[in-house]
Parts: structure tokens; C-alpha cells; sequence
């Protein structure tokens, strides 16, 4: 099983009720969301759609933040 991925959100533009900037969202993987540019991501819903990649920036989190951010989704 694969490590959770996460991302940071720097852009929100047309989406500003869906994401919040400098926010750290939960990624699923999606490779065909990333040949066209986008990235699955587990949004302000609870449910996860399709954003433009550029919008977010992947982090990789220290155990003991990532236990955190967890346990709080």
C-alpha cells in the first residue's frame, strides 16, 4: 500500500468555495487526471475531484505532522 500523498494549494481561482489557499489537501493518485494535467484531490466537500496540477505544490510531511493532519481528516 502507498504512503498518502499531499499537496499544498497556492491557486483557488474559479474554485474559491471547492479549495482554500495554503491549505493541505489529501491526494489520490490518478494517472489519467496527470496526462492531462490535473490532480485528484480530496476537496472542502469530503469528496475528491479534478483540479488543475498547478494549483497545488506535493509536500511531504514529517511522520509526526502527517500522523496529525490524519487524524484530522
Amino acid at each position: 500500500m502507498k504512503a498518502k500523498q499531499f499537496a499544498v494549494c497556492l491557486k483557488n481561482d474559479g474554485y474559491e468555495v471547492s479549495l482554500e489557499r495554503r491549505k493541505i489537501y489529501q491526494v489520490l493518485p490518478d494517472s489519467d487526471a496527470a496526462k492531462h494535467r490535473q490532480i485528484r484531490i480530496i476537496d472542502e466537500s469530503g469528496d475528491d475531484y479534478l483540479y488543475p496540477q498547478n494549483f497545488f505544490a506535493p509536500i511531504e510531511l514529517p511522520q509526526p505532522i502527517r500522523r496529525a493532519v490524519l487524524a484530522a481528516v
